[in-house]
């Protein structure tokens, strides 16, 4: 499966998915970021994978892209990239969504609503990208206890830990063609 990977900030789970998705199942072939300093253009450096700045749809066409993964994307994606690849983006939010999520909920944010709801548990949410933010299908989620926990820092440490364990396998599942839509929910085979 050929697979374009968005990022905004460090690539955690860009890196994480490089580790861990077995290359004959799943090809990282680009690595998109909508800011032109982007420390997750290292990783992808790294891997000799190519990056690029947000750029146009055909870009991605012409790589035969089959799956576009959020991890850490802050920008909303655009309608016509919705349309273009439906149910092939997805995207890792650090909460269990539809809990803390929507416009200006991501990063320390989400875990900052979190820890002042006094919520005792937390954790990540893979889900198909639709037109409005935090929205599409949820795909698979991995809950954690964070009731022992005392700020939002350690919220986050604990959540990002489950992040890379659950979008490696989502990925793999993706590429195995084991992820479906049936009756307005997604199902995972085994």
């Amino acid at each position: 499966m050929k697979i374009a990977v968005f990022v905004s900030g460090r690539g955690s789970n860009l890196k994480s998915l490089l580790e861990k998705v077995p290359h004959s199942k799943a090809q990282v072939l680009a690595v998109v970021s909508d800011k032109i300093d982007c420390r997750a253009f290292k990783i992808a450096n790294e891997y000799k994978i190519m990056t690029y700045s947000v750029g146009s749809i055909e870009k991605l066409k012409e790589k035969e892209v089959e799956l576009i993964v959020l991890a850490g994307f802050l920008k909303k994606i655009p309608d016509e990239f919705v349309d273009a690849f439906k149910n092939r983006i997805i995207n890792i939010h650090p909460a269990l969504l539809p809990s803390f999520g929507g416009k200006g909920m991501y990063g320390l944010n989400v875990h900052t609503a979190v820890f002042n709801s006094s919520a005792k548990i937390s954790g990540a949410t893979i889900h198909f990208v639709d037109k409005i933010y935090d929205n599409g299908f949820i795909i698979a989620q991995k809950a954690v206890d964070i009731s022992g926990l005392n700020s939002p820092e350690e919220i986050a440490d604990r959540v990002l830990a489950v992040e890379h364990e659950l979008l490696p396998y989502v990925v793999e599942k993706f590429s195995e063609g084991k992820v479906i839509i049936e009756n307005n929910r997604t199902k995972i085979l085994d």
